[in-house]
């Protein structure tokens, strides 16, 4: 399944604040569709599970078949499943822009990195899966083009809260993994475990 390219805010009205999805907020409360002012259905195991996966996919922007390895991934892992999935979302290089406040979406995030504007420790990354570690250094690319963009995107947000585990330069357009993401520094609302509680017959 391809990436979501859709009207966003149809999603944020089912599935509830989605951030590295978009900023826009929905004037109506209920759910898109013919029923959804007035659906009082409840929801199975299996459609609470699909919410929580459906979050993860489409706030990270990742596709099916990528969230599905990262899940596999982290249950090789030691320590919690979950917080590990986590920690692997967070840390890609397009979440860690929107996360410094280079880009108002993980979406335009990746679109910078695609175009070749951002540099990891100096060097060209053009992969938004990239996995960024401590003492990453994340800057901006020497040329005027590259620098405006990123410059109109910092003034159109305003004031971004940087979370712990990054620290940002805002004269010099350049951001620093500090460590790993703590769970509590995650700013999706989101229970991890029924993600993978969801994959556990496909893994």
């Amino acid at each position: 399944m391809s990436r979501y390219r859709g009207p966003r805010l149809r999603i944020v009205r089912r599935l509830g604040e989605l951030p590295g999805l978009t900023t826009k907020t929905s004037n109506k409360l209920h759910p898109p569709g013919q029923h959804g002012a007035s659906s009082k259905q409840k929801l199975s195991q299996y459609s609470i599970r699909l919410r929580e996966k459906q979050k993860l996919r489409y706030n990270y922007g990742v596709t099916e078949r990528q969230l599905l390895n990262y899940v596999k991934k982290s249950r090789k892992g030691k320590g919690s499943s979950g917080k590990i999935l986590l920690t692997l979302l967070e840390m890609r290089l397009d979440n860690i822009a929107y996360r410094l406040g280079l880009a108002p979406t993980v979406v335009a995030a990746r679109q910078l990195i695609s175009h070749g504007h951002i540099l990891v420790n100096g060097k060209s990354v053009n992969i938004p899966s990239y996995q960024c570690q401590p003492k990453d250094t994340l800057s901006v690319k020497n040329s005027k083009a590259s620098k405006g963009l990123v410059e109109r995107n910092i003034e159109a947000l305003g004031n971004t809260i940087i979370p712990d585990h990054l620290s940002f330069n805002k004269d010099q357009l350049e951001g620093k993994v500090n460590n790993i993401i703590d769970r509590k520094s995650v700013a999706l609302i989101i229970n991890e475990l029924l993600v993978v509680e969801y994959y556990s017959r496909k893994v």
